[in-house]
């Protein structure tokens, strides 16, 4: 859902969005990894039972017996040390294995998808997340383009696409008399060009 909007421009536009920004992070191991397969993977360890249970799932005995690591402030503060050791260790397996193993072990994960990939995502196409709208205008009039719909439900379905998005100021007539102008006020807005 948050990233409908970067979808729909790739769906319109041809062009993927910017990734956004490295952030500081109150946990150690909250964060992309790089690896085998090129693929990236976002992974959480976040309070000291999930970095025990990483670390044996793992056999990072050596990290986990580590005093210096031993709690998440201690991680957060060691991260310069830490994450250099975690990444080398993590780069030999692929997107879908440590996928399965975070999956099994119940720790945070998440493959990291472009918004054009989401069109082929397996979660969003399962519970129904994508609908294919029609563009009103542009390049692309007429044609279909894939959007996320919300991610919420009402008595156990979701909501789809009511009506197909309108053309620029197809509407604007009807909305400025709601808004309370008056025939002769919205014929002078648009003699003026001021609205579509």
């Amino acid at each position: 859902f948050l990233v409908g909007q970067h979808m729909l421009q790739y769906a319109i536009t041809g062009k993927p969005a910017a990734p956004m920004p490295d952030r500081i992070s109150a946990w150690a191991v909250y964060d992309v990894f790089t690896v085998r397969d090129d693929g990236q993977i976002f992974l959480a360890a976040v309070s000291d039972a999930q970095w025990k249970t990483f670390c044996t799932a793992f056999g990072f005995d050596d990290l986990l017996a580590d005093p210096g690591l031993a709690t998440n402030n201690q991680r957060v503060m060691a991260r310069a040390t830490m994450m250099p050791l975690l990444r080398e260790r993590l780069a030999g397996f692929t997107v879908a294995q440590l996928s399965q193993r975070f999956e099994q072990l119940g720790l945070p994960y998440a493959p990291i998808r472009k918004p054009e990939e989401l069109y082929d995502d397996e979660h969003l196409r399962r519970t129904g997340g994508l609908a294919d709208i029609v563009l009103p205008d542009g390049t692309r009039a007429g044609q279909t383009a894939g959007t996320t719909l919300l991610p919420i439900t009402m008595h156990g379905e979701r909501l789809g696409v009511r009506v197909q998005p309108p053309r620029a100021g197809e509407h604007s007539d009807a909305l400025l008399a709601q808004l309370g102008y008056s025939a002769d006020e919205i014929a002078s807005l648009r003699a003026a060009h001021a609205v579509a």
